[in-house]
């Protein structure tokens, strides 16, 4: 019998928060983090601003390989028409298998359910897979923040990327 593949995306659920928190830990890297590496003990993935509703949970074969996490840019009632994607990984397994794609767009669809007219984000300026990824996704550059963060001992910009739904 021939072995599925198919991607599902799907809304997180409590009982992922092993599963996501231990795929965090696993694809960190310089290139699109700026907080340090995890160490132990760990935090839970699920907390108190960032509950499993704020998650979209791509999974292959029935296993999490990713996620996306949406959320308010700011608490300002003011702001409360955009959204803002504040976090994305994929497993390394799952890379060019579309998965990142599926998150994006099921993150604009959620987005706007969710009654939001604009969706943001932030990239690393040196992380040009991600920024490719959201550029052919419809993201525009909406500014820089030069040398924002020193990473390994280089600085690097915060680029600030959005699009209308």
């Amino acid at each position: 019998m021939p072995v599925s593949h198919a991607l599902r995306v799907r809304t997180a659920v409590p009982r992922d928060d092993a599963d996501l928190a231990e795929l965090d830990r696993r694809v960190w890297s310089t290139r699109h983090a700026v907080t340090p590496r995890p160490e132990p003990p760990y935090p839970p993935f699920f907390d108190e601003r960032h509950a499993p509703e704020d998650h979209l949970v791509a999974e292959l074969d029935g296993r999490p390989v990713g996620y996306v996490r949406l959320g308010f840019p700011t608490p300002l009632a003011a702001n409360a028409h955009v959204r803002q994607i504040q976090g994305l990984a994929v497993a390394e397994e799952a890379r060019g298998r579309g998965v990142g794609r599926a998150l994006i767009r099921a993150a604009v669809d959620e987005a706007r359910r969710r009654g939001a007219r604009r969706l943001t984000l932030r990239v690393l300026g040196h992380n040009a897979p991600a920024r490719a990824l959201y550029e052919a996704e419809g993201f525009v550059v909406e500014g820089v923040l030069p040398e924002e963060f020193l990473l390994d001992g280089a600085y690097v910009d915060d680029v600030c990327m959005g699009r209308f739904l």
